[in-house]
């Protein structure tokens, strides 16, 4: 394989009481109902006016209520460098794959994330992955998932194959992205979303455990020794 693009929230990264929270709150001083757990984590992945348009029920992005977020959401993040309830750790074994996948030589790890620039950069410094990532692709850079923009930016930095490349996420929108794109879709089962949910949009491996990644891409590689 020439690349590995990653999701981050819900993929690397357990962002969802952070995430909640912020909703939440939001939602409240805009005077709106949230309409819950299940809902709030399903428009995760998608740009930030997006998600919140969709979760509001709104025809067109509202930009009191995304400004009202990003407010919230930057007191959470400075709440959480005391408070662990508001912690984004990493889903277990993320560390350890990550690490074992940068060592294998000619493969290249990447990032697309419905994440701003600044919130991409914010977990990438904070978890040491500053030189782990060959490409790392955002909101700021690309129309939102599941429009495959970002995975094909990633692959024109990086000089990576379609047919070599895989995408791995927690979301519709990631697997959706992925199949735009020409790349392997891999699902987790660990996510925001339902397994069930990923698999009928067209995911091609379910991991339930990050362990199963390294083996599950030797054999997309001998799947297309080209």
């Amino acid at each position: 394989m020439d690349l590995i693009i990653f999701d981050l929230d819900g993929t690397l990264i357990d962002s969802e009481a952070i995430i909640l929270g912020a909703q939440y709150e939001a939602f409240a001083r805009c005077g709106l109902d949230h309409p819950g757990r299940a809902a709030g984590l399903g428009v995760v992945g998608l740009t930030l006016d997006i998600a919140l348009m969709r979760l509001a029920g709104l025809a067109r992005p509202d930009a009191v209520l995304t400004e009202t977020y990003k407010e919230v959401f930057g007191a959470m993040r400075r709440r959480a460098e005391t408070d662990p309830a508001l912690a984004e750790p990493l889903f277990p074994g993320a560390a350890a794959m990550l690490e074992a996948l940068a060592a294998r030589p000619g493969l290249q790890l990447g990032v697309a994330t419905g994440k701003s620039r600044r919130g991409a950069d914010y977990i990438v410094e904070r978890h040491g992955w500053r030189d782990l990532f060959s490409t790392i692709q955002t909101a700021d850079d690309a129309p939102s998932k599941p429009h495959p923009g970002m995975i094909l930016r990633a692959l024109s930095e990086t000089g990576a194959r379609a047919a070599r490349t895989a995408m791995v996420g927690d979301a519709s929108f990631d697997i959706e992205m992925a199949i735009a794109a020409g790349v392997a879709p891999v699902a987790v089962d660990w996510g925001f979303q339902p397994a069930e949910r990923l698999m009928a949009c067209g995911a091609r491996h379910l991991l339930r455990d990050f362990a199963e990644l390294p083996a599950l891409l030797d054999s997309l590689a001998v799947a297309d020794p080209a």
